[in-house]
């Protein structure tokens, strides 16, 4: 999709910060739409809808007890449109809000790095980028922000909740958040930073004097296809005997970016993803790739419920048509292609245009894809950052002394429990901690303790050895070595 002639998606993700979940967006031309009262009817009953919206326009100024703005309303009906789709995906950008975030589209912006989406009314994280504030903070893939620095989130629509999380670097972003089966708000402050467009990762594994490459790909924009065929190259270069692809917390992006690397990967000229629209004049188009043999050497796809939309056509097409396993989580289940339009004033109405199928045609929205092998990482794995603004000490109970306990289970501490209740196992876990670390063995949790508590878990987060996950992979791709 082009606005004025200038390709503009190429950053389309990795600027959602500022953004409502363009998790696939679609390559395609497109022509300015029309301001709204100024459309021209095409179709039955086209025209005396139209006549409808002017005559309660009119209506609305001329009788209203106070003054209203034209644009103003237009801008409603526009949104309320939208709003009646019931779609999460298509959304509304007035010309402020689209000049924004096309300037967010260069080489880094600042923020703290997630994706987001509206879901049942409230800001919710689809994934935190590599890397990113979010990530490093603890923010999880379906937490739900409720408020930021205080200011409540509630009713805003995703542009307007964005600006509030969005600010320059350096400066603080306090989140109330609501995870999945907690009912209590949990604090996570994160310190916003600029976000770089880095999306392909490289590194090899040694395990049984076997050598195994790993791409690590965290989105996909312009530019992802070739540094990743590039990185492969490299790779195989150094005699890789397997691969392991992986798209964990990968929101998605552009398709044409993951039809490329399908192209390298899936053999047999097989199919990489069938796009349907809600057209039938248009029909289905099915995507395929170019390559006639498969690769030398096994094949595994690592996935977890932060892999969204052009993350699953990837993992749909190596598992359906490439035979290659997939790893760890079922992913978020995002099935749906969106297209931005340019209005005359600047405006952009992003609409979903269409439906994406693996190549087995199954439909993965709202379910996901299942894994071949389903791991779930340690619990440690889900801790959030611990409170800087407060001491968590004996006989308090809620969710940042459970997320303690949680870090201190995965430091081996023993807590001795995990439920929220700061008892005196928690505390003399706390003690042995700070005694190892030289510091005040006061029991206490205050700002010295929860940054070397962080500091800690974060280290064991990182170590490839506690990431049960990856771990698999590697001994799925020594199996299929071994098969061959």
């Amino acid at each position: 999709m082009r606005w004025n002639g200038r390709t503009v998606l190429a950053l389309v993700l990795v600027s959602m910060m500022a953004s409502s979940l363009f998790t696939m967006t679609f390559l395609k031309e497109t022509t300015q739409a029309s301001s709204l009262v100024s459309v021209s009817s095409s179709g039955k009953g086209d025209a005396s809808d139209l006549s409808k919206l002017q005559d309660a326009l009119e209506i609305i100024k001329r009788d209203y007890i106070q003054k209203v703005d034209n644009d103003q309303l237009i801008e409603g009906a526009i949104q309320g449109m939208i709003k009646t789709l019931d779609d999460p995906y298509s959304d509304y950008m007035n010309p402020d809000a689209a000049k924004e975030f096309t300037e967010s589209l260069g080489s880094s912006f600042q923020g703290i790095g997630a994706e987001v989406t509206l879901q049942n009314g409230r800001v919710t994280i689809v994934s935190p980028f590599k890397g990113s504030p979010a990530e490093k903070a603890g923010l999880r893939p379906n937490d739900q922000i409720l408020s930021v620095n205080g200011e409540s989130l509630e009713g805003l629509d995703l542009y307007q909740a964005v600006q509030k999380i969005r600010g320059p670097k350096g400066s603080k972003a306090v989140l109330k958040v609501i995870r999945a089966g907690s009912t209590e708000p949990m604090t996570i402050t994160c310190i916003r930073d600029d976000i770089p467009i880095e999306t392909v990762y490289n590194e090899v594994i040694t395990k049984d004097n076997k050598k195994y490459g790993k791409l690590e790909i965290s989105q996909f924009s312009v530019d992802t296809a070739k540094h990743f065929k590039e990185q492969l190259a490299a790779l195989e270069k150094q005699g890789i005997e397997g691969l392991i692809i992986d798209v964990r917390g990968n929101p998605g992006g552009y398709l044409l970016a993951v039809k490329e690397i399908g192209e390298l990967l899936v053999p047999k000229q097989g199919v990489i993803v069938k796009i349907q629209y809600g057209d039938n004049a248009k029909g289905e188009e099915v995507m395929r790739s170019t390559l006639d043999k498969a690769k030398p050497y096994p094949v595994v796809v690592l996935i977890d419920n932060g892999s969204a939309s052009a993350s699953e056509i990837l993992a749909g097409a190596m598992r359906d048509s490439a035979g290659y396993k997939l790893v760890g989580e079922k992913s978020f289940g995002k099935g749906t292609v969106q297209n931005t339009v340019e209005m005359r004033d600047k405006s952009q109405l992003k609409l979903t245009i269409a439906k994406w199928l693996t190549p087995s045609g199954e439909w993965i929205h709202k379910k996901g894809i299942e894994p071949d092998y389903k791991v779930q990482q340690p619990t440690y794995f889900t801790a959030t950052q611990l409170p800087q603004d407060k001491v968590l000490q004996r006989d308090q109970n809620g969710a940042d002394v459970k997320n303690l306990q949680v870090i201190l289970e995965g430091l081996g501490l023993a807590p001795g429990r995990t439920d929220g209740y700061f008892d005196e196992k928690t505390e003399a876990a706390v003690k042995r901690f700070q005694t190892s670390k030289k510091l005040p063995a006061t029991g206490k949790v205050e700002k010295a303790t929860a940054a070397a508590l962080q500091e800690a878990i974060l280290a064991q987060i990182k170590d490839p050895k506690n990431d049960k996950q990856l771990q698999k992979a590697v001994e799925v791709l020594a199996e299929q070595g071994k098969a061959k």
